[in-house]
């Protein structure tokens, strides 16, 4: 083995100069350490939009819209950047709380959190929120439940409901769940009971609603997203149970007969790390020993915090893409008789 194997691609140092942002992101390509990595992402996660018959899946976890990524998430939907989303139920809690107009507080960790309690103030690190204002949020989405009535369905149909809803009283078409309902764009919240969505129905339910939200029906429905599908691509943000819902498609997948190898394009962007033994930090090259990653996948893991990563990213992808002309999958949700799909401009 020759040396110039290992010397043939030499680094090149970041000059300032007036660019773009896709452009600083193309020069940090020839950089080294997160700082490639983060430009490795955003060019795979460019090459993955590019591709036919792909279907692209994002998990969110953390606090991201308390921390004001509403946006640029919404935006990714709007584009078809992202083609499903799986999430948290804090984060679509944030956002409808948003939607309806009411906010979150640029605020400070150094702080005496006795004091924000006597004064109804909730802290997300250096984020304030008022504890009234969620409690009526909770109590909108009771009142909506009751509403709703007594069903049985995934939490994708109830994210679907609760999007025309917010529409229907008027939201922010700048929300997550209003822009996922207008485009058809499924959410998933495996978790759901795991947030403030999950107490508004609690409090329903301690009121006599008997509303069931089918966890096993979206593991069901998730599933025939990726089997359905020519190819998929994965965009974690964060890790976490919206981590581990979307690649756990692939194993249902294969022992089901339906679908083996992997997906296609494997993207995060953590702070965790693998050594912990946790998911959220585990390696792609991990997940390929499952069947979770295809071998032969572009995998870029970033080891930064999102709310950096995200901004950036986002920009730069919306300078790529302009010209992109791309073939998105249609979701037809057919009830009983399963889900179609089709890819189109």
């Amino acid at each position: 083995m020759h040396l110039n194997v290992f010397t043939d691609n030499p680094t090149v140092p970041i000059d300032v100069k007036d660019r773009s942002v896709s452009e600083l992101m193309d020069g940090m390509l020839k950089t080294g350490f997160q700082g490639r990595k983060l430009a490795e992402s955003v060019q795979a996660w460019h090459n993955m939009l590019k591709q036919e018959n792909m279907t692209v899946l994002m998990g969110l976890s953390g606090a991201m819209v308390p921390a004001g990524m509403r946006r640029v998430i919404s935006y990714m939907i709007q584009e078809r950047m992202i083609d499903c989303l799986v999430s948290t139920g804090a984060n679509m809690f944030h956002d409808s709380h948003e939607a309806l107009g009411k906010k979150h507080y640029v605020g400070s960790h150094l702080v005496d959190d006795e004091n924000l309690f006597e004064h109804g103030v909730d802290r997300i690190y250096d984020v304030f929120a008022v504890e009234e204002e969620f409690r009526t949020a909770d109590n909108l989405i009771a009142d909506f439940a009751e509403e709703i009535g007594e069903i049985s369905c995934s939490s994708r149909e109830f994210m679907y409901l609760l999007g025309k809803e917010l529409v229907r009283r008027g939201a922010a078409e700048d929300s997550i769940v209003v822009s996922a309902y207008r485009h058809n764009i499924p959410i998933f919240i495996p978790a759901l009971s795991d947030s403030s969505i999950g107490i508004g129905l609690t409090i329903a339910r301690r009121r006599g609603l008997k509303l069931d939200i089918d966890q096993i029906k979206d593991v069901d429905e998730v599933t025939q997203i990726v089997e359905k599908s020519g190819k998929t691509g994965v965009v974690y943000i964060g890790g976490g149970v919206p981590k581990n819902f979307i690649q756990q498609t692939e194993v249902i997948a294969s022992i089901l007969g339906m679908h083996i190898g992997g997906h296609d394009y494997a993207i995060q962007y953590t702070t965790d790390a693998p050594h912990w033994g946790g998911l959220s930090g585990c390696t792609f090259d991990e997940a390929v020993s499952w069947g979770k990653i295809a071998a032969q996948a572009k995998k870029v893991q970033v080891f930064v915090d999102a709310t950096i990563a995200l901004p950036i990213v986002a920009h730069a992808l919306h300078e790529k893409c302009r010209e992109l002309k791309r073939k998105a999958p249609i979701f037809n949700w057919k009830g009983p008789e399963g889900l179609d799909i089709d890819y189109r401009e």
